[in-house]
């Protein structure tokens, strides 16, 4: 069994920062990509950002050169710092990870969701 547990979401004015962190736990071997998604009420989910274990990175262009992910291996542990924050960006953020589990098995594995909310 994998737990991911995300925290740093909350309330925040047009212009301002939050930064999510995302701690993977349990039967974990190894960890591939990680990433974060969004969910805005009545909108599918969509794809924010994502980092390999290698470090290489994706973002959507919407959050190009505002936002940041990064992740430390060590603490099974993917961050995103989120920088000049528009009342677009707000959403549901829930991150994910592919783990491949002490049993050989490899799933996808996802947070439980942190809500962020920009007032403008």
């Amino acid at each position: 069994q994998v737990r991911m547990v995300e925290s740093g979401g909350g309330l925040v004015q047009a212009g301002g920062s939050l930064r999510l962190s995302c701690a993977a736990s349990g039967s974990i071997f190894s960890i591939n990509a990680m990433g974060w998604y969004r969910q805005a009420p009545g909108k599918q989910r969509e794809l924010v950002a994502v980092i390999t274990s290698g470090g290489s990175t994706t973002y959507a262009d919407s959050v190009k050169g505002r936002f940041t992910i990064s992740r430390d291996n060590a603490k099974n542990t993917v961050y995103l710092q989120m920088n000049s924050l528009k009342p677009e960006d707000t959403a549901v953020y829930y991150c994910n990870a592919i783990v491949q589990t002490i049993w050989g098995t490899e799933y996808r594995y996802w947070g439980q969701g942190t809500q962020v909310t920009v007032s403008s």
